[in-house]
């Protein structure tokens, strides 16, 4: 974000007229909204201060069956145009770009292209390929067999079916939640384009056609079908006078697809259905009621909707969520939960999991008796004010940390824009909010929506969905039933037709593409110097001790982000290091359970309930977490900081004092609520499985290589969830263990809270004084003192009373961060563990393979950090995306781990991914190499290192880098050092870390393949049901 001052240029190109101009004074920017007017093209052009731009182009597309011809189209429109016809123009731009996003995107009824980047140049070139893709793409038939579907012949003549978006609604289908919300949908819009989906079911994706698919794209992605948005201080006209030149200019004005309302329901139904699982249960049943609302284009209703959603299920002590949290018949609150605003008509959703079928009825009836006790009676003025609270914070809150602040911006306004509502409502709330503040003064308004919308809205649909151990199992016959058909009505000219079409795809995907006519930036367009937020520290007295307060200034947009540090391994300032408990809190059994349940309890004063109203009705709540890396000299050791936080609007500065109250008023004796949290933490780790399990492979197989591989894997990793359950059942038939658990819990909240503290202050200019006296101020009459004498005084230990589920998940000597252990073994040299399979919820497989290499701070990092991509780029991709129909592979050097390691996800294959990771090195070794490729590798690194977060964001990354001994200097070294890595560099490193080297594998595979990956060396773990 620059900090110049910025006169935006809002002259609108000829070819477009203006509809609305409307300046946001709390967003800093100006919204133009105009039309094509030729096409009738609307372009909704945001401009702001940054010159981080972003750009994307949207289709409504709405499929009325579940072939996934949207989700296709969306990969196969990336395969090649009209003025880039090259096989894969979009992987190459990645390649070729400084840019900092860059995606497609199917949702239920629109698909989109979005990207950002820094450099004006390559806002341009990518804005040429973007248009070209989805405008006139070559959408070519082995694209189509590549990417979506085919029949292949195998080695016995059997035929199979293949492609990319298969294998992916595989994986995505395998996962519990997203079977689930496909039933839901299905009942809930029996028929609008919501009752199919969009991404394609597995059963029905080999229905479509090539030309079905091309009249997919002739019918909806047109001008006047489209919705175009752009970002940032680029002058809108240089951005219309392209789309207008190189895409729109050739298109007269034709249909556009409208939204169209769902035929409601005359009576409320209820439906019951299956998901996969490796065993059913009890306990398993999902159930959840579901409510058709009105549509999103009228905001104020949208935002009375938010306020509804919000009075209910806000947070655990709002009244909905809190029957949920402890009812009987269930284990936690439905996934489906609260407000969806993401179609054309709003869906409210409630209901149980871990639950059993018999009791559907009772939930819903509970429920709705529920709503009836909260709409009988006015809704307290502190309630409605938290929520009004909330939506505020949220508006003002400047995210861009995983995503660039201005896409994050478009894509909240672009379903409202593609359901042609006013995208300028979801970005200009405060007349909303008044209008809302109006409406609340009438007591019985409120009260009166919850009647309207849901007890008396007949359109109301129960799902329950029962864990089926056999589904899977019937999925894959009626797969094979469908593939002996095709092979009994095979002749033998279709066999030679599809095996034409085998080599015939192979010879496209060997071919070389001549990337020539890419646009391009290099390594000349690489800015010199890093941007790294300068803050200023302030030696201060927090708790009786001499603290740092880091202050930095930033355009935070009327909130302030306030955190407090606690060093566990290395001392800031003149802090006496022999006081930290290096290893006892680190390497602490139940340190990942306490960071989860610390904000969510209750205190010495408020019960669980009663402190969640107060953190929404002062702040946006608080977490807490650690902050951890591997020393950039030592695989060996870590620095590592507690770190508890919140962020606040300025007029509510009793933030502040609540930090401080979680911190040093919580307490661990609700054992109702633990259980609650604990379930619930259970079940979402369980069903995030599927959509994770490249990552939880990868941790897996490195696991020996450093200790904080170490500690993530076993702390926070597969046997972690495993002793979770296990933990569970024990305590459901033996109470004595919450008393174990939260006496464990309590022991080490007090080792934490009784060290040095410090603290960070991000805000505007103008509040940093009143904010950093107010801080100094809330910690004058602290505890820590008291309590670090009584523990001074104490002969127990804080690993006295750890339930024995979680004390068995032993740290492996060597590994402990203990200094007879350290010397024990070598530095650098990895523990030897073997070759790893889980069995997890899946149907398709996640495969990594990790070798040992150094640490960050050693001279070979960067050749092994530019490695990975080049690895990917010239042969991974290709190998285990393209040919093998995985849904993605690559490599990365990971400096916590100290790992390099190679992945794939959503995989068809296993033993022939590992063969590819192998042959890639070889590959490496033994054929031609081009600096056009270092090039492109290089700038890939490069483009992820200047990524530029939100203001808050970017002092948050500043601080702790410093921590971390990764602070502007180490930063500006190494990025010469990358800039600086040749070939010849990657040979060598590939050659001494890689080639022929000890490494580890490891796969995340469906329980039925248990002998097949035991066939291939690895040892067998299972997660437990």
């Amino acid at each position: 974000m620059t900090d110049t001052p910025f006169t935006a240029d809002l002259t609108l190109h000829p070819a477009f007229e203006l509809i609305e101009h409307r300046h946001i004074e709390a967003l800093s920017m100006d919204v133009l909204i105009s039309q094509h007017v030729k096409t009738g093209a609307m372009h909704y052009h945001l401009a702001h201060p940054s010159d981080e731009n972003a750009f994307l182009v949207g289709f409504r597309t709405q499929p009325m069956d579940s072939k996934g011809e949207a989700h296709i189209l969306e990969h196969v429109a990336l395969c090649g145009s009209e003025k880039f016809p090259v096989r894969d123009p979009f992987f190459s731009m990645i390649k070729r770009s400084l840019n900092t996003f860059m995606n497609a995107m199917t949702a239920a009824d629109w698909t989109a292209y979005p990207y950002a980047t820094q450099n004006k140049n390559d806002y341009f070139n990518l804005l040429a390929v973007y248009l070209d893709a989805s405008f006139f793409p070559n959408i070519h038939p082995l694209d189509f067999a590549q990417e979506g579907i085919r029949v292949e012949l195998d080695e016995n003549d059997k035929p199979q079916f293949k492609g990319i978006v298969f294998n992916e609604m595989k994986g995505a289908m395998s996962g519990e939640i997203d079977q689930l919300y496909h039933t839901v949908a299905h009942h809930l819009f029996p028929t609008t384009t919501y009752h199919y989906n969009s991404g394609g079911d597995p059963a029905d994706i080999p229905d479509l056609t090539h030309h079905e698919l091309v009249e997919f794209h002739q019918s909806h992605y047109h001008p006047s079908n489209s919705v175009i948005m752009s970002f940032g201080n680029i002058p809108v006209a240089e951005t219309q006078a392209k789309i207008h030149e190189d895409a729109l200019i050739q298109f007269e004005a034709g249909k556009k697809h409208v939204s169209r309302p769902e035929k409601r329901l005359s009576a409320p139904i209820s439906a019951v259905d299956t998901y996969t699982a490796d065993e059913a249960g009890p306990d398993q049943t999902h159930h959840v009621v579901a409510w058709l609302l009105p549509s999103i284009t009228d905001p104020k209703q949208r935002l009375a909707l938010r306020l509804l959603e919000g009075v209910l299920v806000e947070h655990a002590g709002s009244p909905l969520r809190a029957y949920l949290d402890s009812h009987p018949l269930g284990k936690a609150p439905s996934p489906l939960l609260g407000l969806d605003d993401s179609h054309y008509e709003m869906v409210f959703y409630t209901g149980l999991r871990g639950s059993n079928p018999e009791h559907a009825e009772a939930v819903e009836q509970g429920i709705i008796d529920l709503l009836k006790e909260v709409a009988s009676k006015p809704i307290d003025d502190e309630t409605i004010e938290t929520i009004l609270h909330q939506i505020e914070i949220d508006q003002r809150h400047i995210g861009g940390d995983s995503m660039p602040y201005g896409l994050n911006l478009m894509l909240e306004g672009f379903s409202t824009a593609i359901h042609d509502g006013n995208p300028i409502d979801v970005w200009e709330v405060d007349e909303h909010l008044q209008w809302l503040r109006e409406q609340v003064k009438d007591a019985q308004w409120l009260p009166n929506l919850i009647k309207t919308h849901l007890l008396n809205n007949q359109h109301r649909v129960r799902v329950t969905m029962m864990p089926d151990s056999e589904k899977t199992a019937r999925l894959a016959a009626a797969e094979q039933t469908r593939l002996d058909t095709i092979a009994m009505d095979l002749s033998a000219g279709d066999k030679a037709i599809l095996k034409q079409q085998a080599l015939d795809l192979a010879a496209r995907q060997a071919a070389p593409d001549d990337l020539s006519l890419l646009p391009k930036v290099g390594l000349e367009d690489v800015p010199t110097d890093i941007s790294f937020k300068q803050g200023t520290q302030k030696q201060v007295n927090l708790s009786g001790q001499e603290s740092t307060l880091f202050e930095y200034e930033a355009g935070t947009n009327g909130l302030y982000y306030y955190q407090v540090i606690v060093p566990l391994t290395d001392a800031i300032g003149n802090q006496d290091t022999s006081e930290l408990p290096v290893n006892e809190v680190i390497n602490h059994p139940l340190l990942p359970i306490y960071l989860s349940l610390l904000s969510e309890l209750g205190t010495d004063s408020l019960s669980a309930h009663e402190m969640q109203a107060k953190q929404a009705a002062h702040s946006s709540g608080v977490t807490a977490r650690i902050s951890q890396r591997t020393n950039i000299d030592d695989s060996q050791a870590i620095s590592s900081y507690f770190v508890v936080a919140t962020r606040a609007l300025n007029r509510k500065p009793e933030a502040i004092d609540l930090l401080k109250e979680v911190m040093e008023h919580s307490v661990f004796s609700e054992h109702d609520r633990i259980k609650e949290i604990l379930q619930q933490r259970q079940a979402g780790w369980q069903s995030n499985l599927a959509g994770s399990g490249h990552s939880y492979a990868m941790q897996t197989a490195s696991r020996g290589m450093s200790r904080q591989a170490q500690l993530e894997y076993v702390r926070s990793g597969l046997p972690a969830l495993n002793a979770l359950k296990d933990f569970l059942t024990h305590a459901s038939t033996d109470d004595a263990q919450w008393d174990k658990l939260a006496t464990s819990l309590m022991d080490l909240h007090q080792r934490l809270i009784s060290l040095p503290k410090h603290a960070v202050i991000i805000c505007e200019a103008e509040q940093t004084e009143r904010l950093s006296n107010l801080i100094v101020d809330s910690w004058k009459d602290s505890q820590a003192p008291k309590i670090a004498e009584k523990i001074t005084n104490s002969d127990a230990g804080i690993e006295d009373n750890i339930p024995s589920e979680f004390a068995e998940l032993q740290l492996d000597a060597a590994l402990n961060g203990e200094t007879d252990a350290v010397k024990a073994i070598e530095s650098g040299v990895a523990l030897d563990v073997e070759d790893l399979a889980w069995l997890v919820p899946t149907n398709v497989y996640h495969n990594a393979s990790a070798y040992t290499v150094p640490a960050a701070d050693h001279p070979d990092t960067a050749a092994l950090m530019v490695l990975a991509p080049y690895l990917r780029n010239g042969y991974l991709h290709s190998a285990i995306r393209e040919r093998g129909g995985a849904y993605g592979g690559g490599a990365g050097y990971d400096a916590n781990a100290c790992a390099f390691k190679f992945f794939s996800y959503r995989d068809p294959q296993c033993a022939e991914t590992f063969a590819h990771f192998d042959a890639s090195i070889e590959w490496l070794l033994n054929e031609p190499q081009t600096d056009e490729q270092l090039e492109e590798a290089i700038l890939g690194i490069i483009s992820g290192m200047d990524k530029p977060g939100s203001p808050a964001g970017e002092a948050v990354k500043a601080c702790f880098a410093n921590l971390h001994h990764r602070g502007v200097d180490w930063q500006r070294k190494m990025r010469a050092a990358i800039l600086s890595v040749t070939v010849a560099d990657l040979q060598r490193v590939a050659k001494q870390y890689l080639q022929g080297q000890d490494h580890v594998r490891a796969v995340l595979a469906p329980y039925d393949k248990e002998e097949a990956v035991k066939e291939l060396g690895f040892n067998v773990c299972k997660i437990k049901s």
